[in-house]
């Protein structure tokens, strides 16, 4: 039926085709009509599949969170805004005022945040420890704790955490284990294989890939925490968007091809790094003098992932100067990107934090993180050996 001048604008129904879209289609709806109260019932009482509202669920949401539910060997995950808006829905659907929660010391800079400023305005207690150390975590619990934040390789400093112990402790006393398993996702780590009862991730780094959608995702074993943690989300707008989710999920498909050449190129530029003039030192986590080395290999294997952190000789003058002379590198604080990108946490994502602090945490003016991409290796290490000797000239060394 072809629509007359009086009916166009009413919506067309979608053409038939005895063929199918092999790309996932992009549904950008907000809304989805129903044929009939009742039918809309049986959605919301669970008798029947389908979409309502785009803050309740989406198709492109409900793609993507499948994918990564199959990486990560859950059920049920749920896509939201940003990786932020996924560790939100956790601790604001799971917890309440009068509970501690204890988290890694080298968290995400705005997981700190959360930990230090917001939880504790909302009555919510905070304890930051070692976890590196399963004693250090075990010395910070307290009768009220209901949560344990871990990342299994922290950020910046790529300390490897006590994971194991770490779940050991935490079931025995029943404390909800969380993982953000960002920066090893499940190519170095199925974190539900190592006691996590949640597993949180930005999608919007390496599992997305090229830096232009902003997503996260949480998955809970329990389906009644599953349903809190959503009923929050859902109630907070945590809601992503459909074109994102789709872009989420074409650079999925290349996730493992892009992962596994990011990683190669990232233990041939820490070892080339170790050898460069200027440079004081280089954290991979799978290299003999990383101080994780031994748990590393223990559980990540030969998995070192695509994240490399050096610190050189200098001060600002230094720092800038090295990364002006690297200009096809992207200074940018990100991670995850198809192409390498570079952080100094001391200007951005540590620099709420005092010198002092960022010191006892191992992070110098001279400190950078590199998130390491796919392209030819060799033509990576000249670019970072020639801004080395650019800072070691500003430094005069």
């Amino acid at each position: 039926m072809t629509d007359s001048p009086k009916s166009i604008v009413r919506r067309t129904p979608w053409p038939e085709s005895s063929s199918r879209a092999v790309v996932t289609p992009l549904q950008p709806s907000v809304v989805y009509a129903s044929p009939s109260p009742s039918a809309l019932d049986d959605q919301y009482e669970g008798r029947a599949k389908g979409f309502t509202y785009a803050r309740e669920g989406h198709p492109n949401a409900e793609v993507l969170a499948t994918k990564i539910d199959a990486l990560e060997g859950a059920e049920g995950g749920l896509i939201l805004g940003s990786g932020m808006a996924a560790v939100t829905a956790m601790f604001f659907g799971l917890l309440k005022q009068g509970d501690h929660v204890v988290g890694g010391n080298q968290l995400y800079g705005r997981s700190m945040r959360m930990m230090r400023e917001e939880l504790p305005r909302m009555g919510i207690t905070t304890t930051l420890a070692d976890p590196t150390d399963a004693a250090a975590i075990e010395a910070a619990l307290t009768p009220d704790t209901k949560l344990i934040l871990l990342e299994v390789v922290s950020n910046p400093t790529l300390r490897v955490s006590d994971v194991d112990g770490i779940a050991k402790l935490a079931k025995e006393r029943g404390i909800l284990l969380a993982i953000d398993n960002t920066f090893t996702t499940p190519r170095g780590l199925v974190a539900y294989d190592h006691g996590a009862d949640i597993v949180l991730h930005s999608v919007t780094k390496l599992l997305a890939g090229h830096s232009d959608a902003t997503l996260g995702y949480i998955a809970l074993h329990d389906p009644v925490l599953r349903k809190r943690v959503y009923d929050t989300a859902v109630t907070l707008g945590l809601t992503p968007s459909p074109f994102d989710c789709w872009l989420a999920e074409r650079g999925l498909y290349s996730f493992e091809l892009r992962y596994d050449r990011a990683e190669e190129n990232a233990r041939k530029l820490a070892d080339a790094l170790a050898e460069t003039p200027g440079v004081r030192r280089v954290l991979y986590p799978t290299r003999p003098d990383h101080p994780d080395h031994n748990r590393t290999v223990a559980l990540l294997g030969d998995r070192g992932g695509n994240m490399v952190s050096f610190e050189i000789e200098g001060g600002r003058d230094a720092t800038d100067a090295m990364v002006q002379a690297a200009p096809n590198i992207a200074f940018a604080p990100t991670l995850g990107d198809i192409g390498t990108t570079l952080s100094h946490p001391a200007s951005s994502s540590h620099r709420a934090l005092s010198a002092e602090e960022r010191a006892s945490l191992g992070m110098s003016e001279g400190f950078f993180r590199v998130s390491v991409g796919v392209e030819d290796v060799d033509m990576l290490i000249a670019e970072f050996r020639t801004a080395i000797a650019a800072a070691m000239d500003a430094a005069g060394t």
